[in-house]
């Protein structure tokens, strides 16, 4: 590890080896003191090493303190010989958070297996009785290869029984799917997800797949899969419930070292635990739950004192005297490099701990000396030894350091095209227009009984139109702004025949190629303009970089780096930045601004509200403490009195940055030396306000920021067009936030706001009516009485709403109660708890953007969702996307959607809205990529697809994949798609490779299927209109204005032993029949695949 050299050093001290020598026995203390900073991590991590058959455990008094304690015996020791065991975070024995409830199963396993050598958990926890032993004995399921494991069907019976969900596609934890003979199982204990094959009752091969693409990766032995759930396993035995159940303090091995964190401290949660869940139970039994007794869940103190005292312990705390370490804490810094350069000079040796490679290379350039080491490896906090001093970079530049840790489990990321075509929704078809898909249907076709499975759509009038599986690509889901929350009248039905659709389908790409050729001739004449060219970075452009609170996500050093460089170049810069909520947009504004300020350029930032310009405000003061940067904020809470010296400032350039509402673009404000524009939401700006932005444009660097996403496809349509930078990396620390769909339930809502308020949080509470806010408000102070309640709305007077959020930020206020105000640009990463009142009311857009406030730290996040008894079928539907999808990143589906065509609509402008509108958010999005490409490519825009359609490919046996194959109609309905849109064989053969990956051994309708595709590929390239086959016979015919060559294509079909008669020469139409050889099909995509070669020769 690279930092064994600390453990070495401590171990070198007299009083470590006396601490060895005297460790106590089972039923004996010692007390420890002198252990500043993260010194006691490094005392634990050096007896873990030198006693290698100890467990040592470490009971901290709270989450938070045992999170500490992990990421620094990680740091010291590995992943591998520490773990966590975390406290429930919900009151029942079951723990519903899977990431909990996984590390729980999976540390107890590993303890009882005798593999974890230093344990971290907090006091509540090792309170706690839990069922996992007993469980783990039970159930524990051991999968093997070439081992008779009992049949698939006995397998999938115990995972049930273990609390696992059958699913059509494994996407997460606590998952399973079987498809024929395959088992798609991820688990609790396993590192991945796992495919088994099963031949009869034997496992033919194990295999890790991916959850995104679903295709298997490399082979594995066996796989050991946990049970999700305990509780409701029965004992084998009937003893009684209080058998079953142990603490984790039952459970360590007898020569346990316990190292108590805060001794008292720790006492006095275990009391505070149990008094606390007699209230939580009270009030759960009053709001009709069926809790179990306090007994089962916790031990009585009593008694896990005594359990506690029968175990060797080690007491850590200052007040500590039986064996003292001769440590101090280390000089304060402060950000103050002057004073770290003469503390690194002294003779004690140092070592600066950085908290990743960046910082380190940060360091060296602005230390540039070589009196300190510098090493990778964060600790919480430094400590002085005698023979050397250990400092930490985050407390040198007064960062807190935020621990972050990543998820235990996977989960699939979701694209947009997660659910293409829904029953009952609309659809685009190409040549048809809007329509109602009405689902899939197997159809007769021909008087030979063949079979065709088609997509059926409803036109109006009723009329139905049947379109083949193998040309699904002509259909695109119906998809429009505002379309998921219903606040859109739904699209008007185009009738079968009628020229209404060809001209709107003109119409729009008409327009679509009118947009493009300005976007690109605009791209054009910003690639010659002349602008400013910034220098390169300086040494006070890395330190501030350095000084960040947060490490860098991977896009958002991208995407700094990015508008660095444009901004280093001699043209004007027009990025945009897109990113979520939180997802770090604000400090890639400071860097690029502090960059401008530094060439002696003024910078303007442009927000929409007033409370974002006091919010920025704070945030750029904050970021450039440290350097001689004058910031001031112009907007509506200025007087005009002091409004008018400010803009006089502004004019004689004695004002660097300036954050202001649209009272920036005022006619009256203007700038000496103008470097930077910054806009934040440049959407919910007015056009007069735009017009006037567009002229600021052409002569200065702008970055437009903007947190309603946008389709991936549109970023890469637009690609040549825009500059973008997306952020999509959320930052490691935020957390799921556990979403609650409830009626209006006193004894919720005080239970809700007491957990938060216990953890030191602050809670949302958003009700949005005017008139009756102010009650709402009462209600909740008599349900909070110790909370500090404040009221805000958006007719309050702006200096009245402008101190009331600056004391919720500064955490003065403990419940805010507001309109949608709040809903975006507050950032308060301590508010955790989000209450909405008649969430039925709002969109889902809406919706999510408000929980979007919550979930901003490590802290587990909570949202309640208040709706009366009755609802209607929309909100309905609105409100259990909200409950399901509480992840980050891997749900709101249906509300990323919209809230992605928002983005769109944005971005595209008014005008293109009303053809989105018309034709269809995806169709639209078809027809843009095929206009771009056809623009570069020079061809005017028309952007066509390829030199002819594919033909219509007929054959006498059913071409298909049957329902006892692929059974879940999303599955199908995608692979359909990937098919009607490949062009080679190359991407065929894909599609081919993955079927067999996923479903197992392909049948021969399905093999057909992919014949079909390779046909109509080639027949494509080769000019046929159609071919139809029949037994040994085919018959193909081309199209008017294809050319092909006969003579080649003769001995193509000789090659491969087919006998062709020319039955018409214009257009050419020929009889195959096949003499011998293999079989007409496969033939024939031979044949054609060498007429194809020879031609490309």
């Amino acid at each position: 590890m690279p930092l064994d050299f600390l453990l070495e050093k401590l171990q070198e001290l007299p009083a470590t080896r006396s601490l060895i020598e005297r460790l106590p026995s089972p039923g004996r203390r010692i007390g420890v003191g002198g252990l500043p900073g993260s010194s006691a991590a490094v005392l634990v991590a050096a007896l873990a090493r030198a006693l290698p058959h100890r467990v040592f455990t470490v009971v901290a008094p709270t989450p938070a303190d045992g999170e500490r304690w992990l990421a620094d015996l990680q740091t010291l020791l590995g992943a591998e010989m520490t773990a966590l065991y975390p406290q429930r975070e919900s009151l029942g024995a079951e723990e519903p958070h899977y990431e909990l409830a996984g590390e729980r199963i999976e540390t107890l396993e590993a303890l009882l297996r005798g593999t974890v050598h230093v344990l971290i958990t907090t006091a509540r926890a090792s309170a706690e009785r839990t069922a996992v032993p007993a469980a783990l004995e039970q159930t524990r399921l051991v999968i093997e290869v070439s081992k008779a494991q009992g049949s698939l069907t006995q397998t999938t019976q115990r995972l049930a029984e273990m609390g696992y969900e059958r699913v059509p596609t494994v996407t997460e934890v606590a998952q399973y799917s079987v498809r024929g003979g395959i088992l798609d199982v991820y688990g609790f204990g396993m590192a991945a997800p796992a495919r088994i094959e099963w031949w009869g009752d034997e496992v033919a091969s194990v295999r890790s797949f991916d959850l995104d693409s679903q295709r298997s990766g490399d082979a594995m032995q066996r796989v050991t899969v946990l049970p999700v759930k305990s509780e409701q396993l029965r004992p084998v035995a009937a003893t009684g419930g209080e058998a079953r159940r142990s603490t984790l303090l039952d459970l360590l091995p007898t020569d346990t070292v316990i190292v108590t964190d805060q001794e008292s401290a720790v006492e006095r949660e275990v009391e505070r635990a149990w008094a606390d869940a007699a209230h939580h139970l009270e009030v759960a039994r009053r709001m009709g739950e069926e809790p179990p007794p306090r007994e089962e869940l916790l031990i009585e103190p009593a008694a896990w004192r005594a359990r506690l005292a029968a175990l060797a312990r080690v007491a850590v705390s200052d007040a500590e005297t039986e064996q003292r370490f001769p440590l101090a804490p280390p000089e304060h810094v402060d950000r103050d490099l002057k004073r770290l350069r003469q503390i690194v000079a002294e003779p004690l040796p140092t070592v600066i701990l950085c908290d990743n490679e960046g910082q380190l290379e940060r360091l060296e350039e602005l230390l540039g000396t070589d009196r300190a080491t510098l090493a990778v490896g964060a600790l919480d906090g430094g400590f002085i030894m005698p023979t050397l001093r250990v400092l930490t970079d985050h407390e040198i530049f007064r960062r807190a350091r935020r621990l972050r840790r990543p998820r235990r489990y996977r989960s699939a990321v979701t694209t947009a095209a997660s659910r293409p075509l829904t029953p009952g929704g609309y659809v685009v078809h190409l040549e048809h227009g809007i329509g109602i898909y009405r689902g899939l249907q197997t159809i007769a076709v021909g008087a030979d009984g063949a079979t065709l499975e088609v997509a059926v759509v409803e036109y109006e009038g009723g009329d139905r139109l049947n379109v083949p599986l193998y040309r699904i690509d002509q259909l695109e889901p119906y998809r429009t702004v505002g379309g998921a929350d219903g606040d859109v009248p739904p699209p008007r039905l185009h009738r079968l025949g009628a020229t209404t659709w060809q001209r709107q389908r003109d119409k729009t790409r008409a327009a679509i190629r009118v947009m493009a050729a300005e976007l690109l001739d605009l791209y054009a004449r910003r690639q010659l303009a002349s602008g400013y060219s910034f220098p390169t970075d300086t040494p006070w452009q890395r330190e501030l970089e350095s000084a960040f609170l947060y490490e860098d996500t991977p896009d958002q050093r991208r995407a700094s780096d990015e508008v660095k460089r444009d901004m280093e170049r001699a043209r004007p810069m027009d990025r945009l930045l897109v990113g979520d909520v939180g997802y770090g947009k604000t400090e890639v504004a400071v860097r690029a601004a502090f960059k401008a300020v530094q060439a002696g350029k003024q910078v303007a930032v442009l927000v929409p509200t007033t409370i974002l310009a006091e919010q920025h405000g704070r945030t750029f003061r904050e970021r450039l403490a440290d350097y001689p940067v004058r910031i001031e904020v112009l907007s509506r809470f200025r007087s005009a009195k002091e409004t008018a010296p400010l803009v006089q400032r502004i004019a004689a350039g004695e004002v660097d940055i300036v954050i202001g509402t649209h009272r920036l673009l005022s006619r009256d404000v203007t700038f000496k030396d103008l470097g930077l524009l910054i806009v934040d939401e440049e959407h919910r700006f007015g056009v007069r306000h735009k017009e006037r932005l567009k002229a600021l444009k052409l002569s200065v660097d702008v970055l437009t920021l903007t947190a309603t996403p946008i389709p991936r496809t549109l970023h890469l349509s637009l690609a040549g067009l825009r500059d973008l930078a997306l952020l999509e990396t959320a930052p490691k620390d935020r957390s799921p936030v556990l979403t609650f769909v409830e009626p209006w339930d006193d004894a919720l809502l005080e239970e809700a706001m007491a957990r938060e308020l216990d953890r030191g949080g602050q809670v949302y509470f958003v009700h949005n009516r005017i008139e009756t806010i102010d009650t709402v408000a009462a209600r909740a102070q008599a349900l909070a009485p110790r909370a500090r309640v404040a009221v805000a709305h958006g007719q309050m007077h702006e200096r009245d709403l402008e101190a009331v959020m600056g004391q919720f930020v500064r955490g003065e206020v403990d419940v805010l109660v507001s309109t949608m105000i709040v809903e975006s640009g507050l950032d308060v990463p301590n508010a955790n708890t989000m209450i909405v009142d008649r969430a039925d009311r709002l969109g889902l857009a809406q919706l999510y953007q408000l929980r979007g406030r919550v979930g901003r730290s490590h802290r587990r996040a909570f949202c309640y969702l208040l709706v009366p008894d009755l609802v209607d079928a929309q909100a309905e539907e609105r409100l259990q996307v909200l409950e399901h999808h509480t992840d980050l990143g891997s749900g709101y589906r249906i509300a990323l959607r919209d809230l992605e065509l928002r983005g769109a609509g944005n971005l595209l402008g008014g005008e293109q809205s009303g053809h989105v509108q018309a034709v269809g958010f995806d169709m639209y999005l078809r027809w843009l990529e095929e206009t771009v490409r056809g623009l570069k490519a020079g061809d005017g825009g028309r952007g066509t697809r390829e030199a002819f359609a594919p033909p219509d490919v007929t054959m006498d046996a059913p071409a298909h994949l049957p329902d006892e194959y692929v059974a879940d109609d999303d599955a199908k309905l995608d692979l359909y798609r990937r098919l009607a849109r490949a062009e080679q064989p190359g991407e065929i053969q894909a599609v081919r490779d993955e079927l067999r990956d996923r479903f197992g051994p392909l049948p021969a309708e399905a093999e057909r299927l992919l014949l079909v595709a390779e046909l109509r590929a080639l027949g494509a390239q080769a000019g046929l209109e159609t071919v139809l086959i029949k037994g040994d016979e085919a018959r193909l015919t081309f199209r008017r204005d294809a050319a092909p060559r006969l003579a080649g294509l003769q001995v193509a079909l000789e090659a491969v032993q087919f006998e062709a008669d020319v039955r018409r020469a214009v257009p050419l139409s020929l009889r195959l029949r096949r003499l011998g050889g293999e079989s007409i099909g496969p033939g024939l995509v031979r044949a054609l695949t060498a007429v194809l070669r020879d031609h490309h020769r």
